[in-house]
């Protein structure tokens, strides 16, 4: 298996440290508002890569972080005139329903940042004990010069740094690059007790607790968004790396690139931000999944209602398949080239074409053994990328916007039948019209007719 490590700008090949049981964290959301399309795509893209570990390894310990203290998470509950907490549980509780609509497994870890202060506490405290950490106004501080190393990720300038991190250079601190990493609270505001006085933890502390905690000094994977290299798995190198006698922090470093909608960055302030829970009202979860992956997942995505309409439409082919190949499939084990491709650094666009090969040797096959055989292959293909799981004649029966009235459909098709017995084909063609013009097909078959949206 080949991985694109980002810190050595390189791919690699990745031998976990204990094949028994890979390791790996993504950070996960911050849980203020309901996930967007943008949050959407690192999920799926860890999700394949979970699924491709436990394919391949069988056991993973996977974290996925749950970050609910934060400004934006007390900024939420002050306009709502709720607590932190109510604010916090509520949307993890959306992101879990969102991500399962789009074949998002569960990770083996969900750790929450509330349920780690002491952890988090210890490690600071052994940052301040070594010299990497200082105690200004309140304030814990991680000295950023202390860590020569600081920049290897993101490959950017002190200059650059400083600037990128978009924080306030406080006449407290040592140096302009220093972030916090313990911040006093007011008495409005969430606060734990610590050696500092009351108060709460920087961002960044939280996932260096959190791996240490539940997956050791060293883990295998630490995968996010791109937008996180710079400062927040920067920090997070940083502060294990001192906690931990330089031990680093992660083997590899994957990182999920940009989506812009329409062509446009999405921002607030273009009125361009797509809720997933709004997208699932257009589109079935298993297309939007399809087209967070149609591009590789280094590369920028550009999300469009033609993509979405395009991803529809490949799931529609496949399901086609599905439906007219004899059942039950044989059981296959995965086909060796579509496993080669994503073993190739998660080269989704490649396994789609494996896929869609699989499909037209399906069709092209006139033995029945065969295309059984190759059934099972779509099948055991398609449940490595979380896709094809649903059944195919219920799929083909929905618009992918909403469920077509179905009985309507059945009390038609009946209308038709009896119309063929009674011999008035002008009334039988008329229904089979009626149902096209709204985008139901119908085959007919010995002693039954089966029916389908056209694709």
């Amino acid at each position: 298996m080949q991985l694109y490590n980002s810190l050595t700008g390189r791919k690699e090949t990745f031998q976990p440290a204990d094949p028994r049981r890979p390791t790996m964290y993504v950070c996960g959301p911050t849980v203020y508002s309901h996930p967007h399309i943008g949050n959407a795509r690192s999920a799926v893209v860890f999700d394949v890569l979970f699924r491709l570990l436990k394919h391949r390894y069988g056991d993973v310990a996977y974290a996925r972080n749950v970050t609910d203290i934060d400004d934006k998470i007390m900024a939420a509950a002050a306009a709502e005139g709720a607590s932190t907490e109510v604010i916090s549980k509520r949307y993890a509780a959306a992101y879990r329903e969102d991500m399962a609509a789009l074949n998002v497994l569960p990770p083996t870890l969900e750790p929450c940042a509330t349920g780690h202060l002491p952890e988090m506490i210890a490690m600071i405290l052994r940052l301040i004990a070594s010299g990497h950490a200082y105690l200004a106004e309140g304030h814990v501080l991680f000295h950023v010069p202390s860590f020569p190393a600081y920049g290897a990720l993101s490959r950017r300038s002190r200059e650059e740094m400083i600037d990128g991190a978009r924080v306030e250079v406080a006449p407290y601190k040592r140096d302009a690059a220093d972030f916090v990493l313990w911040k006093p609270s007011t008495d409005d505001q969430p606060g734990w007790d610590s050696p500092w006085g009351r108060g709460r933890p920087g961002w960044h502390i939280e996932c260096s607790a959190m791996v240490e905690a539940h997956l050791g000094t060293t883990i295998d994977i630490h995968g996010g968004g791109l937008d996180l290299k710079f400062p927040h798995h920067e920090n997070e190198i940083a502060q294990s790396a001192c906690a931990h006698a330089g031990a680093p922090l992660a083997r590899f470093w994957l990182h999920n690139g940009f989506l812009d909608v329409e062509r446009e960055k999405m921002a607030k302030s273009l009125g361009n931000v797509l809720l997933v829970r709004d997208l699932l009202r257009e589109a079935p979860g298993e297309a939007i999944r399809y087209a967070l992956l149609a591009a590789h997942y280094r590369k920028p995505l550009e999300w469009s209602a033609a993509g979405l309409a395009r991803a529809k439409h490949a799931l529609d082919r496949l399901y086609l398949t599905l439906f007219e190949l004899p059942g039950p499939a044989t059981e296959t084990p995965v086909p060796g080239p579509f496993v080669a491709a994503l073993e190739d650094d998660l080269n989704t666009p490649k396994a789609f074409a494996e896929l869609f090969a699989l499909g037209r040797a399906a069709n092209a096959s006139a033995d029945g053994d065969e295309r059984r055989e190759l059934k099972g292959q779509l099948l055991a293909a398609g449940r490595l990328l979380g896709l094809l799981q649903q059944d195919p004649e219920a799929w083909l029966k929905t618009t992918g916007k909403a469920e077509i009235d179905a009985a309507e459909v059945e009390r038609l098709i009946e209308l038709r039948a009896a119309a063929r017995q009674a011999r008035d084909f002008e009334e039988a063609d008329r229904i089979r019209d009626q149902l096209a013009a709204e985008g139901v097909i119908l085959e007919d078959q010995p002693g039954k007719t089966r029916w389908r949206l056209a694709g």
